[in-house]
Order: structure tokens, then C-alpha cells, then sequence
């Protein structure tokens, strides 16, 4: 409703020797210190109004009203904040997105106020990580596109820029996750099994890895109660990670919400977790029962579990991989056993389908003929397509097509204008 011209909260009215409708409220000029009337003027009415509401939610929220203003930086950090405080994101996941804004926060972009942030500002900045991986292009806009929606459903903007900018395509090649080949694996895994846990303290980590395909942080995390030997199951819902200084910490969530799930422990892993269990209640200093607890640490570190790795490899003359590999590994031998995309997100804790299918497409595609000759061979024995008589299926010169040779067609013979070109 328009308030009466002069109002403290603010009024629309309309000015009839301008024919225009003005929108005039009050507001502190920081240089001048002190309140100072403003207006702004419309062609109609209702936009005069809604542009003075935007104004009056502007006013009332605690970041305006200390900086005259909603800083895009400040923003975004009330809203990763809020998240922690309502456990809708773990401490881990609060750690990662703080990695992100840190990264925002050099461009000056994010010392801007959101009302004041034009769509061609934003393309201008999203642009300058051309040079980064997808991924983290993916996060950064992911951020802007959060903080908009955020201030746009409240009323913060009255039109939200992020709906003009297109998310830029990576100029860095997709970095490629290799695993092993059976015969890779065989020589690693029968190098682990003639080792003891002395000679080789990560083995048992290794093989779960490879065999179960846990993320490092979520094996380095298991403790003997995580264990159902009754069932035969893994427990996977915690991960280690680091904290804002680069401590390693327990988090009591996975990386994702979808992390959570619980994995059969395959037969011939079963001795191993045993033994591995065994060995965790031996320590005296192992409090929490950690299955892979440091001897001079609470936690084991990743990146000593990858320079044992890495010189197991370089002994074995196997190509230099991380402990990640491994897991890659146990997708690939999935995929090639006839796992579907569906249970294999499951099984390595992917929020969504597309996850997995994007990051094993060419796993995938190595078995896409496989795939497509048993669709083939159900045709055949359904007999959904029979071949046909020779003289049912015939060419203009009335020769059989069936009876045609690829080898007879010369180049220079080709009629340019009968070719179509498939995709």
C-alpha cells in the first residue's frame, strides 16, 4: 500500500508535471552521517511499489542495516554459516565451501552490494577461471547462484542477474583417474598378500579400498564398531578431513549425505578386517578404536598412506597412481562384472546417477557393444526380426542388397549429393 507522501518508512505518489510515479523513502549517507531522503521515479504505479517494498526487506535485514547495504561477500558467508548452525552441511563440507569463497573473495567483485551487481559483471569474473578444472568453476557459480536466489527470495534484489550468466566450458583437459588393469591388480594384490601388517602397515587399507571401494577418508575413519561381522557389513557414514588451519579431524558425516550406506564385506576380505580388527584393539593409546590409527597420531594422514603406496608401485613397476586409483579400481572390475550405473552409485556413495555415469563414461563405453549384442541376441531369440528372402529386398537394377559387396563401391563413383553423414 502507498504511504503518504513524507512518511519515515517511505510513500509512492504520483507526480503529475512529470507524469511519473515517484518512490521516495529515507536513508543514512555514510558520508554525510546522517539520514538523507531519496526518490526514484517509475511509469507506473505498481512498479514504484514493489521497487519501495524491495527497499522496506532491504531495511529490515541486520547486514543492510550495519553497512547501508548487502556486501555479495558478506552474503555468501551468512548463508554457508547459517547452513552449519542448522546442520544442513557437515564441518567438512562448511571447510570446502570456505576453500571456494576464499578463492571468490581475491576479485573484487564480492565487496560489491548484490542490488548494485549487473549479470555482465558476474560473467566477466565467472570467466576468469576458464583455466580451472570444471569442477571448481562448477562450485564457484554454484556460489553466486546461491547468494542471488537467496537475496532474491527475499525480497534483498528485485531481479536476479544469475538468470543471464552461462556457466563457461574448462580450457584445462578433464583430469583422468586411471586404474588398474587385472594384471596390474593381480601383481598389487599378491604383493599385499605375502606381506605381514609389520612389513606393510597400510595392507589392509589398501585391500578394503580396492575390494569395497571406500573413499581414503572414510577407511582411515573406521573403528571396530563400524563392523558387523554377524551380517558381514561395513558401516560407512564418517570421514576424516582437515579444519581451516590443515588439522586432520574426524568428521562425523561423509563427504556427502549420500556417503551414508553400508557395504557387504566380499568373503575373501573377511580374514583381513579381522586381523585388522585384532590388531586396533592391541593398541593401548587407541581410544576410539580406529581400525588405521597412527602409532605417533590420532588420526593417520592420507598423504603417508600414498608415499607407501607409491613406493609399492614404484617396486612393482606399476605406473605411479593415489590411493583414489584404487577405489576407481573397484568401480572399474564392477562395471566390467555388470554392476548398473544405479547400484554402483550406491555403492560408492554418489549423491546422483549422473555422477557415477560421468565419471566412469568410458568405462561405460568400453562396454557399450557388449551390452548392445545382448539386446541383439534377444531379438534373435524372440525372432522380432527375421532375415529376409533375397528378392524381398531389392535396389533399382533389381539386385539383391543382401548380395551386395562394401569392397565393389569406388570413390570417384560416389554421387556426392545421395551420401548422408550419420553422427
Amino acid at each position: 500500500m502507498a504511504r503518504e507522501k513524507g512518511s519515515n518508512e517511505g510513500s509512492v505518489f504520483y507526480r503529475k508535471n512529470r507524469n511519473k510515479w515517484i518512490a521516495q523513502y529515507y536513508d543514512y549517507d555514510p558520508l554525510k552521517q546522517k539520514r538523507v531522503q531519496k526518490t526514484k521515479s517509475f511509469d507506473t504505479e505498481e512498479k514504484a511499489k514493489k521497487y519501495l517494498q524491495s527497499i522496506m526487506f532491504q531495511k529490515e535485514n541486520p547486514i543492510y542495516i550495519e553497512h547501508n547495504g548487502i556486501p555479495l561477500k558478506e552474503l555468501m558467508n551468512t548463508i554457508i554459516q547459517n547452513k552449519l548452525d542448522t546442520n544442513m552441511i557437515s564441518e567438512s563440507q562448511y571447510q570446502r565451501v570456505q576453500a571456494t569463497l576464499k578463492s571468490i573473495s581475491k576479485g573484487n567483485l564480492v565487496n560489491k552490494n548484490i542490488d548494485t551487481i549487473t549479470a555482465e559483471e558476474i560473467q566477466k569474473f565467472i570467466n576468469t577461471y576458464k583455466d580451472y578444472s570444471d569442477s571448481t568453476i562448477k562450485k564457484v557459480i554454484g556460489q553466486f547462484r546461491q547468494a542471488f536466489k537467496y537475496a532474491f527470495d527475499r525480497g534483498y534484489i528485485t531481479r536476479n542477474p544469475m538468470s543471464q550468466v552461462i556457466r563457461p566450458k574448462s580450457n584445462k583437459p578433464q583430469k583422468v583417474v586411471r586404474a588398474m588393469t587385472l594384471d596390474e591388480e593381480n601383481k598389487f594384490v599378491n604383493y599385499l598378500q605375502n606381506k605381514t601388517l609389520k612389513e606393510c602397515p597400510y595392507r589392509n587399507e589398501f585391500l578394503i579400498q580396492l575390494f569395497m571401494g571406500l573413499r581414503i577418508g572414510e577407511c582411515l575413519a573406521l573403528d571396530i564398531h563400524d563392523i558387523d561381522l554377524m551380517n558381514r557389513k561395513i558401516y560407512v557414514h564418517k570421514t576424516l578431513t582437515r579444519n581451516s588451519n590443515g588439522n586432520i579431524m574426524l568428521s562425523k558425516t561423509p563427504k556427502t549425505q549420500a556417503g551414508n550406506r553400508y557395504l557387504p564385506i566380499p568373503e575373501s576380505l573377511y580374514p583381513y578386517i579381522i586381523e585388522q580388527m585384532k590388531y586396533c584393539e592391541s593398541q593401548e593409546d587407541n581410544n576410539d578404536k580406529l581400525l588405521f590409527k597412527s602409532p605417533q597420531n590420532n588420526y593417520t594422514d592420507a598423504e603417508n598412506v600414498n608415499k607407501a603406496l607409491s613406493k609399492i608401485l614404484k617396486e612393482l613397476n606399476i605406473e605411479h597412481m593415489s590411493s583414489h586409483s584404487l577405489r576407481h579400481t573397484y568401480a572399474t572390475r564392477a562395471i566390467e562384472a555388470g554392476v548398473t550405473p544405479v547400484v554402483l552409485q550406491k555403492l560408492m556413495g554418489h549423491t546422483d546417477v549422473t555422477i557415477t555415469l560421468n565419471t566412469y563414461t568410458s568405462v561405460f563405453d568400453k562396454y557399450k557393444e557388449t551390452e548392445l549384442e545382448k539386446v541383439n541376441q534377444y531379438y534373435i531369440n524372440k525372432n522380432l526380426l527375421q532375415t529376409p528372402a533375397s528378392n524381398n529386398l531389392l535396389i533399382d537394377n533389381e539386385v539383391p542388397v543382401i548380395e551386395s559387396k562394401a569392397d565393389i563401391i569406388k570413390d570417384d563413383k560416389v554421387n556426392e549429393n545421395n551420401m548422408e553423414y550419420y553422427r
